[in-house]
């Protein structure tokens, strides 16, 4: 079976300085394996970004570093976010005789009856499943086909996948992978309050009255302050006798 081809070499760079790699294109990496010493590598950033599209984390790689070729698989790739630049690659070297476990992503295939004649909505609750097989026999994804979902409630669980001969589902087989749910339904939004006839005739006396207050001369006295008033003219009559 052929493989997708991965130029690699040997890294001498490592810790804080493989930033410089990556400021020149390149990707770096580690190849380790069962009974196998890791190795450090480095592979172009721009063809490890192409194989990696066409293989996913399913497909094997022919991984040429050290004038020989190890078949490998991309395990635990960590990227930058939100870019979703590549930072930091291991590959997994396999034994192409030795069953192997992976996560294999759910395709999700055709539009549910209940969909269709807006009854509900479909739910997607696995992505992916970990399974078992050898290297080769690896799928690069497990499909369903939702079209007879009709009604509320319906469902399919991983035991009822089509699973390709030779591999093995190790997720639990009672989980739901996809079904059909209730609409969401938005709430109405409440209207906003109207000012009754009272508030608005209250607002207005009370700014009539704040108005009177202003034009009778500024600051209001109070009796107390009036009286004093009253009362000083008397007083000065009483210094002239």
């Amino acid at each position: 079976m052929k493989h997708a081809v991965l130029k690699a070499d040997a890294r001498q760079v490592i810790g804080k300085n493989v930033k410089k790699l990556r400021r020149d294109g390149l990707l770096p990496a580690n190849v380790y394996g069962k009974d196998l010493s890791s190795l450090a590598i480095q592979v172009n950033l721009k063809e490890f970004q192409a194989v990696f599209k066409e293989v996913g984390e399913t497909g094997l790689i022919d991984l040429q570093v050290n004038n020989e070729t190890r078949p490998v698989l991309v395990k635990n790739l960590q990227l930058q976010y939100p870019s979703h630049m590549p930072l930091h690659a291991d590959f997994y070297q396999v034994n192409l005789k030795e069953k192997v476990k992976a996560m294999v992503p759910v395709e999700v295939t055709g539009e549910p009856k209940a969909v269709t004649d807006k009854i509900g909505i479909l739910l997607q609750q696995l992505s992916e499943v970990e399974v078992e097989a050898l290297p080769n026999e690896l799928p690069e994804n497990i499909t369903v086909d939702v079209t007879n979902l009709a009604a509320i409630g319906d469902q399919i669980t991983i035991e009822q996948l089509q699973i390709p001969q030779g591999v093995t589902v190790l997720t639990d087989p009672g989980q739901i992978v996809v079904k059909i749910d209730e609409p969401v339904q938005e709430e109405p939004e409440e209207p906003a309050p109207e000012e009754t006839a009272e508030g608005t005739e209250g607002e207005a006396a009370a700014e009539g009255a704040e108005g009177e207050t202003k034009e009778e001369g500024g600051e209001e006295k109070t009796e107390g302050e009036k009286g004093e008033k009253e009362e000083k003219p008397q007083e000065e009559k009483k210094e002239e006798k």
